[in-house]
């Protein structure tokens, strides 16, 4: 098959590989022309606009799947290769936009007769390798006819990918599978957090990590990736403390209060991304003038 690949990023980038490997015909487009040449060095054909990728688009339905940041970028992505499109052509949004967007992208496109369909996409730098986890929202009928791009992108033809329901589901797993994903890290991040202050044990981390590799209860693809950052640098000594978040565990939060449904695990997760970037930690501090005011206790005092 052949598409448009409109954002070459670390994620954009590495589908259009592997789709090439696959055998399909995709045209790469970036804001920065650096970018689209190194597409075209590694395969794809390049086009410089909108205007020039979607006009190289020889079959039909013409196809145009988006990897551009969640939010403003990607709804004028939308609109601007929407005036660009006919009747029964479909666009992709692979990226982590939120689900309530992706419904009104839906009913946007809806209007103007051209097929839609949200890819909540994981893999990350692996994915070029391993394939990716891909949640599929959208009508049956349409998804259909992207079936070899999704069996190409994914670990198996048959596996790894699916249709999860309507416009919007597909965003709406994704972004609670991020949200699991950050109890996970947090749950992995404490607990060699434990090990590493446990000095009289003289642990080795990384050494305990591939022991839990094999036959233990938390074996996962998270703790490979903790083993191998370990085998890298067991002190983690090069790694700033400051942990960004997406967007998507924050939603999910949002989510389960709009839900009703209790979720203490992935809310803490989130809190602690946030506790990791306040440098200046002023609770922190209050607490510690409170314990000082009201008991005697003593404080540390900047210098």
């Amino acid at each position: 098959m052949e598409l448009v690949m409109i954002g070459l990023g670390k994620m954009g980038m590495n589908m259009a590989l592997r789709l090439l490997h696959g055998g399909h015909r995709v045209i790469g487009y970036a804001l920065t022309s650096a970018t689209v040449d190194e597409a075209v060095k590694l395969g794809a054909e390049g086009a410089h606009s909108l205007e020039e990728a979607v006009g190289k688009l020889k079959q039909s339905p013409r196809i145009v799947w988006l990897m551009v940041p969640a939010g403003k970028a990607t709804t004028e992505t939308i609109e601007k290769v929407a005036a660009l499109l006919r009747k029964g052509d479909i666009i992709v949004d692979g990226g982590n936009s939120n689900y309530k967007d992706t419904i009104r992208h839906a009913e946007m496109l809806e209007a103007k007769e051209i097929d839609f369909v949200d890819s909540g996409t994981s893999g990350g730098i692996w994915g070029l390798s391993e394939g990716y986890s891909l949640m599929v929202g959208g009508r049956p009928e349409v998804i259909e006819k992207l079936d070899p791009i999704f069996e190409t992108l994914a670990p198996a033809p048959d596996k790894g990918w699916g249709r999860v329901g309507p416009h919007g589901a597909g965003h709406f797993v994704k972004m609670i599978h991020n949200g699991i994903e950050y109890g996970m890290m947090q749950a992995f991040a404490e607990g060699f957090g434990i090990l590493k202050a446990k000095k009289e044990f003289e642990l080795d981390l990384a050494q305990i990590s591939h022991i839990w590799q094999n036959g233990s209860v938390v074996r996962s693809w998270l703790l490979d990736l903790a083993a191998r950052a370990l085998d890298e640098d067991a002190s983690l000594a090069q790694i700033k403390p400051w942990v960004v978040d997406s967007g998507e565990g924050r939603w999910t939060v949002f989510e389960a209060v709009d839900l009703d449904v209790p979720a203490p695990v992935i809310t803490l997760a989130l809190q602690m991304r946030f506790a990791s970037r306040d440098e200046e930690n002023f609770p922190a501090r209050m607490l510690a003038a409170l314990r000082n005011q009201f008991g005697g206790h003593a404080v540390k005092r900047s210098e």
